[in-house]
């Protein structure tokens, strides 16, 4: 999945935590061969080598992933789309690009980017793509996955606390060694290497999209390295989304389409999910958070 694990668990000794720290990065790996669409060798790279071509017969558990994910894609009206993977990468954000790609261009981009051209058969258990040249990718939702996975595990195994963090995506447990709750800081966009609020998890999850690292400014406008998979254009107006929820899988899914949605829309698609609720910070600065989410005294 090309990201780091942090993973930290509270367990009876050395030799225990050890034992299944090693499960987890087993099964972090299992599931990176299966659903990278950059090993040659995955379910997920054979389903886009054969796009146009022929439907692919996949394993139960990436094919249930890919309906998970077309389903957000339709739930967000393609706000989040995981025929992405398909994209031009004609946005640069390491500092190279001097001017905005042309209408043309960005139009041209996303030609073989839309979920709707995704078939699923699930009596065959197979992934079609109708056209030549498109692609899918789970680069927003593996690593939240593999989080929940790697959570699940470890509780049906008698490990009752700890964190698996997946590049962001943070799936947590019970408690510290301590009895206190675990804490996550959410970092300040305005000022870097600071942190905006610390809030107690209990259990769950936790997940941040932002474009306060990556991002692009022409004539005054910020550019974030989320695009829109509808439009080629960089998502604009927020700086961050964070989500809490049940599964980091999910939790992902919502940051990275709320982005893209914007503030109104992003909003009112949490309250569709009451198991989940966000806080968004506006390019401006301003905080806005979901009605069941008070964070007044962690700030």
């Amino acid at each position: 999945m090309g990201g780091r694990f942090d993973i930290t668990i509270v367990a009876k000794d050395s030799l225990t935590a050890e034992m299944n720290i090693d499960t987890m990065i087993h099964e972090v790996t299992r599931i990176e061969n299966l659903i990278s669409d950059w090993k040659p060798t995955s379910e997920v790279s054979e389903v886009n080598a054969n796009a146009g071509i022929k439907p692919v017969k996949v394993d139960a558990e990436v094919f249930e992933l890919t309906e998970r994910a077309l389903n957000l894609s339709k739930l967000t009206n393609g706000a989040f789309d995981i025929s992405f993977a398909a994209m031009d990468r004609i946005w640069k954000f390491d500092g190279s690009m001097t001017k905005m790609p042309s209408a043309e261009e960005i139009k041209k981009s996303v030609a073989k980017v839309g979920y709707r051209n995704i078939v699923l058969d699930k009596a065959h258990s197979t992934i079609f793509l109708k056209m030549k040249g498109m692609k899918i990718g789970f680069g927003a939702l593996g690593e939240g996955y593999a989080s929940d996975r790697c959570r699940e595990m470890m509780l049906k195994r008698g490990i009752n606390a700890g964190i698996v963090n997946g590049s962001g995506d943070m799936s947590v447990w019970g408690k510290q060694p301590d009895g206190s709750d675990w804490v996550i800081g959410i970092n300040d966009p305005k000022h870097s290497g600071e942190l905006f609020a610390v809030l107690p998890i209990k259990q769950g999850a936790v997940v941040t999209s932002g474009n306060y690292e990556k991002f692009v400014t022409f004539k005054g406008k910020r550019y974030s390295h989320i695009i829109n998979p509808a439009t080629g254009y960089p998502a604009t107006g927020l700086t961050s989304v964070t989500v809490f929820g049940p599964s980091a899988e999910r939790a992902n899914g919502f940051s990275t389409s709320i982005m893209v949605l914007g503030k109104e829309a992003g909003l009112k698609l949490i309250r569709r999910f009451p198991d989940y609720s966000c806080l968004m910070i506006t390019d401006d600065g301003k905080v806005f958070t979901s009605k069941n989410l008070d964070i007044s005294k962690f700030q």
